[in-house]
């Protein structure tokens, strides 16, 4: 984690990551002003936190009460040596804890971050730099020899070159990675979370069988995600980008709706049109993209080539983010790499939502056939050890297709994980399939996963494909783990050999899908210094269903983004306009305005914590229209999640309108105990909300030029990176290729 850290007044300094800021101060007798703790005191509470959030990790997962435990931390020091001391930690437990829980919450303690580090013994490098922002690669701390060359399958280069060339795209980009987290709970299973120092929403994790391994597949990933624009997909970039010669990339083009806001021609083909405008209903509006918000422009649509016939057709880039996420992307050492990539999780995710709605239930892997990968094996004999069933099943449906899954059951809560993995060598998709399961996960995360269930409409519902396609943690039917298998185990191999391996499975899974009657359409993006594509697979690949074109597109956002931005100018006729489009728009009240709108609020700030319901109760207390506000105030106190503070204004605020609405009772008669129940600078806040002195109390001013949002001009300082790049690769005449 990058921590930056500022000069205050005095001896005040102020340390800034993510979205957080710390102020240390010193004591007054060290000449500081007592203001804030001091750095020192910030590193004694530290690991009296850790240990607290273990105690409280292990109590919540066996359901026991933290309310009478207490937890307190000396430190003893040295008198011969200040710098050596003890730390003593001490829990109190009540009586009705049993002998078990007792040692299980010292042995959490045990495993405290901050302890085990300091006890490990960091390592200190202090240096002098030109520029802090200018050592883009600092913190990727593994440093693979260069004189090795370790070669996996499906890696076109050793991995030691594939990570020095990744890590080299990334340095020319300015893109500064910091590592926020490794995993090896078991062996032969790694994983790791790297992520964008400046801009943290930029993340990616990697998994693999080892370091190596898995540094590689977060780093592709990250490219991926680059060249793909996936970071910044449903967020609005600002006005600068937005009348740019291009937003997306230099070759997209821009299609004006017709008439009655008819379909332009240009987009897709008809091919398409049959599935994403079966009943004629989509309409040119729909489609305008809402990264640039520029509906004057028309509708940003992004060359594909059809890989039947070479044919150049346009997507919307609506479409694409809207319906297929992060499917069918990949960055890699050559194009066939990376193509082959694409193709296995475009066929893991389909397969696995036709197997998991479907209730299939699979053939074991049989044991001969595990013992052929001993590495493999013993990373599943771990997770035995630690008290998970594991079931090692054939997803191929017959060897029709190139997926595996492992599935981890829970006997301490009851819950599974069905984890898939593809590509064509079979050893390859069980590998993938084991490490995606603890991929980022601690043993006690594996405790929140979700009880299989005989209900076909848990399982089958939209929603938990979604949730299976973003952490595989959706619900799986019981009929799954049935013995009486619906296929029969084939021991498949789809893998090619030789010098052109990739190139041969790259042939033999597009040609799986041209049995299937599908088109396949692929965009290759190489302007950025590494080799990337998208494939898309219409009827197949997409992950939200083709209704949320109309139901649920995420350019809602333009008819409510200015208008929330610019809160602070509305008139009241612009406010009331305003609500009456929320209310309208039958959106959930629970939803955040950083979706509605596309907007990175700081997540600890009132922007960061406000609902639809929330803006439209401050929008009726600005107008004065307290029975309507009343009403909502209720409903957020009694179904809101927000900060105490946030919710001790409204709670002030409900009894002040109660008043208020109450024709035998006079505010005057109550204030004075409001204001000893809920403070000054509170009751000023609600009552300058009653009176119009204070409007939209909590939200601090901004507009469309995004001024105050920290956090969002670092997700946009991102993709400006990428931005320029692509216009320079433009200006020297280094066109994008389209496939």
């Amino acid at each position: 984690m990058e921590i930056k850290v500022n000069f205050l007044d005095k001896l005040r300094l102020e340390a800034k990551f993510d979205d957080f800021t710390v102020i240390a101060d010193q004591p007054i007798r060290y000449k500081g002003d007592g203001s804030a703790p001091g750095p020192f005191d910030y590193f004694l509470a530290s690991s009296a936190l850790c240990a607290a959030y273990f105690v409280k990790l292990y109590c919540e997962t066996r359901n026991i009460p933290t309310d009478n435990i207490r937890l307190s931390q000396n430190n003893i020091v040295d008198p011969e040596n200040r710098y050596k001391q003890i730390f003593k930690i001490q829990v109190e437990l009540p009586e009705d804890i049993s002998a078990a829980d007792r040692q299980g919450i010292l042995r959490s303690i045990e495993r405290c971050t901050v302890k085990r580090v300091v006890q490990t013994g960091p390592d200190f490098v202090i240096e002098e730099v030109e520029n802090l922002d200018a050592d883009a690669q600092a913190l990727l701390t593994l440093n693979p020899d260069s004189a090795a060359s370790t070669c996996i399958a499906g890696k076109d280069l050793p991995l030691e070159q594939t990570i020095a060339n990744m890590s080299g795209v990334l340095a020319g980009l300015g893109i500064k990675i910091e590592i926020a987290s490794w995993r090896n709970l078991v062996p032969n299973v790694w994983s790791l979370h790297i992520r964008d120092a400046h801009s943290p929403m930029c993340f990616t994790n990697g998994k693999g069988a080892s370091k190596e391994s898995a540094l590689a597949s977060a780093l592709g990933e990250y490219i991926e995600r680059l060249n793909c624009n996936h970071f910044y997909n449903d967020q609005f970039w600002g006005e600068d980008i937005a009348a740019a010669p291009f937003v997306h990339y230099p070759d997209e083009r821009w299609f004006k709706p017709g008439r009655k806001d008819a379909l332009p021609a240009g987009i897709l083909d008809e091919y398409c049109l049959k599935i994403y405008n079966p009943d004629g209903e989509l309409r040119g509006s729909h489609l305008y993209d809402t990264n640039s918000g520029n509906v004057q422009r028309g509708i940003c649509s992004l060359p594909y080539v059809r890989q039947s016939d070479g044919a150049v057709v346009y997507f919307p880039s609506n479409l694409i983010d809207n319906l297929f996420l992060s499917n069918g992307m990949s960055a890699g050492n050559t194009l066939a790499e990376a193509q082959v990539q694409c193709l296995s999780e475009i066929f893991e995710r389909a397969v696995k939502r036709e197997i998991l709605e479907g209730e299939m239930a699979l053939p074991d892997v049989p044991h001969e056939v595990l013992a052929k990968y001993p590495g493999i094996l013993a990373g599943i004999d771990a997770l035995e050890k630690q008290g998970f069933p594991v079931l090692v099943k054939d997803a191929s449906l017959g060897g029709e297709f190139p997926v595996m899954c492992v599935t981890l059951m829970n006997p301490r809560t009851g819950g599974v994980f069905a984890s898939f993995g593809a590509h064509p060598s079979l050893e390859v998709a069980l590998e993938r399939s084991l490490t995606e399961l603890l991929q980022g996960r601690s043993f006690e995360g594996l405790n929140d996963l979700p009880r299989p269930t005989f209900e076909s409409n848990a399982v089958t519902e939209p929603n938990n494909f979604v949730e299976h396609f973003i952490d595989s943690s959706g619900v799986v039917s019981w009929r799954f783990f049935s013995a009486k298998a619906d296929y029969e185990f084939v021991e498949w191999d789809f893998s090619g050999h030789g010098e052109n391996s990739n190139a041969i499975e790259a042939a033999s899974l597009f040609g799986i899908l041209e049995g299937m009657g599908k088109e396949v359409y692929m965009a290759v993006y190489d302007q950025l210094g590494a080799t990337a594509c998208r494939i898309l697979v219409p009827d197949y690949s997409e992950v939200y269903p083709v209704e949320d074109l109309i139901w649920d597109n995420t350019n809602k956002a333009l008819a409510f983004r200015a208008d929330i931005l610019n809160l602070h100018r509305l008139d009241d006729a612009s406010l009331e306009a305003l609500l009456e489009r929320l209310e309208d728009s039958e959106l959930d009240d629970y939803s955040d305005i950083i979706t509605l709108i596309g907007i990175e609020f700081d997540e600890n700030t009132a922007w960061g914590q406000l609902t639809i319901l929330e803006l439209k109760l401050l929008i009726n207390l600005a107008l004065k229209q307290f029975e309507a506000a009343k009403e909502q105030v209720e409903a957020f106190l009694q179904y809101n999640e927000n900060t105490v503070d946030r919710g001790l204004f409204y709670q002030a605020l409900n009894v002040v309108l109660e008043v208020l609405l109450d024709d035998e009772l006079e505010l005057d008669d109550y204030v004075v105990n409001f204001r000893r129940m809920f403070g000054n600078p509170r009751m000023d806040a609600v009552l300058g909300s009653v009176d119009g002195s204070v409007r939209f109390f909590g939200l601090t001013p901004t507009s469309m030029k995004l001024e105050g949002l920290d956090r969002h001009q670092r997700l946009i300082d991102s993709y400006k990176k990428l931005h320029m790049a692509r216009a320079l690769q433009t200006e020297v005449g280094q066109m994008p290729k389209v496939g």
